[in-house]
């Protein structure tokens, strides 16, 4: 992982055309209705206090929430169709996207237990450390174990083998 630039996403900050961004595939957050509705109010009443974070592709990290209602009316003629967006560059990491996207839902709130099961056996199925996914998505290895899938004596293996991640046959008895 290279050495994030603190400065960079604000100094890239931006309006752009709404319909230029694109939704990940990946993130576990949903809200209901009513809190969009919350948060549109909120932007009304407050103005916009938060920009969008995008990879330089222009798809969404952080902000998907905001990004929707602002496609709606009336927000979508009062911003002229236009978003603030900074631009968090991962070097083609999707691995940190996803946790980029984790880290700012987790810092705000909660998020749906299946889709984080997804992520996290995906991690895994990618030869991730339970190590680093503890690290990147600031979770215990006591959560990512229950998120895994795998049983007790499983995770317990992986926890004390001397693999970076581990292999599916491994831990399936079948190496």
């Amino acid at each position: 992982m290279h050495e994030m630039n603190l400065f960079a996403p604000l100094a890239s900050l931006q309006w752009v055309d709404h319909d230029s961004l694109t939704a990940n595939d990946y993130n576990p957050n949903k809200v209901g209705e009513e809190n969009l509705k919350l948060l549109e109010q909120s932007i009304l009443a407050n103005g916009w206090t938060l920009p969008i974070v995008v990879k330089p592709d222009f798809t969404i990290i952080d902000g998907f929430h905001r990004w929707t209602v602002s496609g709606r009316e009336p927000l979508k003629s009062k911003l002229g169709g236009k978003v603030p967006v900074v631009i968090v560059d991962h070097q083609g990491d999707k691995d940190a996207d996803i946790y980029g996207t984790i880290t700012h839902n987790r810092a705000r709130g909660t998020h749906l237990l299946e889709p984080m099961k997804a992520i996290v056996k995906r991690l895994l199925d990618e030869g991730k450390s339970v190590k680093e996914i503890s690290k990147q998505l600031g979770m215990r290895p006591e959560e990512v174990f229950r998120l895994s899938g795998f049983t007790r004596d499983e995770f317990l293996e992986l926890m004390t083998s001397n693999q970076v991640g581990y292999s599916k046959a491994v831990m399936y008895g079948r190496a």
